[in-house]
C-alpha cells in the first residue's frame, strides 16, 4: 500500500476552508458536526481495527475527515452521503488529498436509511460518525441490510452509546440495547470530547464497538417477531410483562401463557430480559401458535360466487 502524504488528513483550517468554499454551514437538522482533529480520526480507525483487506462503508462522511483516515488503512471505502453539496464535493477532496487511493473510493449519494446495495465488494466493516438524531435507526438498518459487515465502530451521542451498550438490569437498557445485541456483541469503546468537532456540540460523544455474532441467534421466531415483542415490552416499561405484552398477545392472559411457556416470569419487566429471552417469548406468541385443525372440510363455493382475492395478512413477511 502506498503511504499517503503527511498532510493528507484534514485539520481545523482545512475543514473551515472547505466549508467556506462550498458555502456549507453545518445544520442541526442533519446533525452535522464535522471532526476537525486528525488525531481523533486516526484513533477511530485504530479502535475500529480496520485492516488492509477491509472494505469499509462510512455513513455521513461530511467533508471527508474520517473518510481520508479510513482510506489510509482499508482496501476500499464507500461513503454514503445524503447532502447534495457534500456528496458532490467529496470525490474531488479525496482525489486532491489522496490521489494514490482515489480509485479505492466510491460515493453513494443517498439517504442511508434507503440504501439497499453498495457498489463493489461487500462491506466487511462499518465505521461512521453518525448524526445524533438518526444514529440508532441507521445503525440497525445497515446491520440488517449488509450481513457481510463483521465489525462496526460508530461515534454517537454519549447517552446513545450508553443505551446501545447497556446490559440487562441497567437503567438505560432498552430497545436500542436489545436490537443491537440481536446482531452483535456490543460494548463502549471510548469517549470523544466536544472540542474535536466544528461546530462543537452541546453533548459529549462516545464510541461503540459491535462485533457481529459468529452465528445468528438460534430461534424459530423472525427478527420482526422478536422486535415486535421488544417494542411492546418497552413501550410501557414500568408495567410487568404480563400487562405490557397484553396488546401484542391479544390479552393479558395470553401474554402470561406465552411468558410461562418461554420460561419468563409474567411479573418481570423488559429491562431485565436478554435478547435470547425476548426471542423465546416471540416463539410462543400469537403468530407461532399452531393453527387449529378444521372440524370438517370446507364446503365448495357456489359456482356463481366471484373469485376471492388472495389472503393478505398484516405484517406478513
Amino acid at each position: 500500500m502506498t503511504s499517503p502524504t503527511p498532510d493528507a488528513l484534514l485539520g481545523p483550517a482545512d475543514v473551515r476552508e472547505l466549508a467556506a468554499a462550498l458555502g456549507v454551514r453545518p445544520t442541526k437538522q442533519r446533525g452535522q458536526n464535522f471532526v476537525i482533529d486528525a488525531n481523533t480520526v486516526r484513533r477511530i480507525v485504530r479502535t475500529a481495527e480496520v485492516r488492509p483487506h477491509d472494505v469499509v462503508v462510512e455513513v455521513g462522511p461530511g467533508l471527508g475527515s474520517l473518510t481520508l483516515a479510513l482510506l489510509e488503512a482499508a482496501d476500499r471505502v464507500t461513503a454514503v452521503e445524503i447532502d447534495d453539496v457534500l456528496a458532490a464535493a467529496l470525490p474531488a477532496t479525496v482525489a486532491a488529498r489522496m490521489p494514490e487511493r482515489a480509485d479505492r473510493f466510491a460515493l453513494v449519494h443517498s439517504d442511508a436509511m434507503h440504501v439497499a446495495e453498495l457498489p463493489g465488494p461487500a462491506p466487511t466493516a462499518l465505521v461512521a460518525n453518525l448524526p445524533y438524531n438518526v444514529a440508532v435507526p441507521v445503525l440497525l438498518h445497515m446491520l440488517e441490510t449488509f450481513p457481510s459487515i463483521e465489525r462496526t465502530l460508530v461515534m454517537v451521542q454519549s447517552e446513545v452509546a450508553d443505551r446501545l451498550a447497556a446490559a440487562p438490569g441497567s437503567k438505560v437498557y432498552g430497545v436500542p440495547s436489545v436490537k443491537a445485541n440481536w446482531y452483535a456483541e456490543v460494548k463502549r469503546a471510548g469517549a470523544i470530547g466536544r472540542t474535536v468537532f466544528w461546530p462543537a456540540p452541546n453533548v459529549d460523544s462516545g464510541l461503540v464497538s459491535l462485533v457481529r455474532r459468529a452465528e445468528p441467534l438460534k430461534t424459530t421466531a423472525t427478527r420482526r417477531e422478536v422486535f415486535a415483542v421488544v417494542d411492546a415490552a418497552f413501550a410501557q416499561r414500568r408495567k410487568t410483562l404480563r400487562a405490557a405484552l397484553a396488546g401484542w398477545a391479544g390479552s393479558a392472559a395470553a401474554a402470561e401463557t406465552a411468558l410461562v411457556a418461554a420460561g419468563v416470569s409474567p411479573q418481570a419487566r423488559g429491562e431485565s430480559l436478554t435478547v435470547e429471552e425476548f426471542a423465546r417469548i416471540a416463539e410462543h406468541g400469537p403468530r407461532h401458535a399452531p393453527e387449529p385443525a378444521p372440524k370438517s372440510a370446507p364446503k365448495p363455493a357456489p359456482k356463481s360466487a366471484p373469485k376471492s382475492a388472495p389472503n393478505e395478512e398484516p405484517g406478513q413477511q
